[in-house]
């Protein structure tokens, strides 16, 4: 059994809150023929076995229901899943998805599809350890600082980030509406990851009609990240990925990789994550919710304009390989707030913000 126990069920109250009558999902994937097993990825399944149990139990006494769901692993972060899976979820009120493989977009379109039946939360990369931290954080105070970093993005026109490598991007955040990951899945419509913590944009795009009447993105600049332990220098223009610099052999590779498709060039996401107990690990989506992070590919699930078969986060954390040094949004009226500073979060400023508002 995991730990933390009772602070656990805290959290299950206060992020899920199941209730009477209501189907519960405990969902999890497992390894298809194109997918390699892990140690990590055998104990989520074995957690997720845990987590059903821990529910049932709670469910026993309060009069909801819990099945245990698998489904074949997608093979990449947010590609849908086949129709009959879809199909399959759609009798859960509560879905809470402990998977390999991200399928948050699909369990977006699920909910969008029956807003007012189904909530759902995406525990894409979901490790036992966590139960001894960002499963356990005070969801209260996530949620604040989530809205209003969300509140801050949505009113911010550009944001301007400085990574550690000295190089710069500005994210052009006009005419999107932000979002929070506030650790509140209790109401039906919601869609959460989890652990969660974070507010975020998907960045102007300049596509399609709207560049008639806001022409092109004014997202630009460079953002480095690394492929397969090899630094890569990202050039980006009008919100895509143009060029790549590095060595030969990587950038050929990371190349290829954003060729097929195109679309995986896009800027699809600017979040900065509000998870204070959030440590960086090498996991991603818990890594997220620990600081700056930039996605690529698909942006259409986050109210963005373009789709594509991936949406994958670039994370700039503090102690990540590239940190996200300074951040500073920039408003309409031409002032600006430095909301990272030292590659931290500046939780003061979120308090400040939330009480004055």
């Amino acid at each position: 059994m995991f730990p933390h126990v009772k602070e656990f069920e805290k959290t299950v109250f206060d992020v899920f809150d199941p209730k009477p009558g209501e189907h519960v999902g405990i969902v999890y994937d497992t390894p298809g023929k194109d997918c390699v097993d892990s140690k990590v990825w055998r104990d989520r399944r074995q957690l997720a076995e845990e987590w059903t149990v821990f529910f049932q139990t709670l469910g026993s006494h309060i009069g909801f229901d819990v099945k245990l769901y698998s489904l074949k692993a997608t093979g990449a972060h947010n590609k849908m899943v086949p129709s009959g899976v879809f199909n399959s979820l759609k009798r859960f009120n509560v879905i809470i998805a402990l998977t390999e493989f991200s399928i948050t977009s699909s369990l977006v379109q699920l909910v969008g599809r029956f807003p007012d039946e189904i909530r759902c939360a995406s525990l894409p990369g979901a490790e036992r350890r966590m139960h001894s931290s960002v499963y356990i954080s005070d969801y209260s105070m996530v949620n604040v600082f989530a809205h209003s970093l969300e509140s801050l993005i949505d009113k911010a026109r550009s944001a301007r980030i400085l990574f550690s490598t000295s190089d710069e991007v500005v994210i052009d955040l006009r005419n999107r509406k932000a979002g929070a990951d506030d650790g509140d899945c209790t109401k039906p419509g919601s869609v959460i990851n989890f652990p969660s913590g974070e507010g975020f944009s998907a960045p102007y795009e300049g596509v399609g009609i709207e560049k008639n009447q806001f022409g092109e993105s004014k997202t630009v600049g460079v953002i480095p990240f690394v492929d397969q332990g090899d630094l890569v220098f990202g050039s980006v223009k009008h919100n895509r990925f143009v060029s790549f610099d590095g060595s030969a052999e990587a950038v050929s590779r990371v190349e290829s990789y954003f060729n097929k498709p195109s679309s995986r060039r896009n800027i699809a996401e600017f979040g900065i994550g509000c998870n204070p107990n959030a440590m960086v690990t090498g996991n991603r989506f818990e890594d997220e919710k620990a600081g700056v992070h930039i996605a690529y590919g698909m942006s259409s699930h986050l109210g963005g304009k373009v789709s594509s078969d991936v949406h994958v986060d670039l994370v700039f954390a503090k102690n990540c390989p590239v940190e996200a040094t300074m951040v500073t949004l920039f408003f309409p009226d031409d002032s600006s707030i430095d909301i990272v500073t030292d590659s931290r979060l500046q939780y003061e400023v979120l308090k400040n913000y939330s009480s004055s508002n």
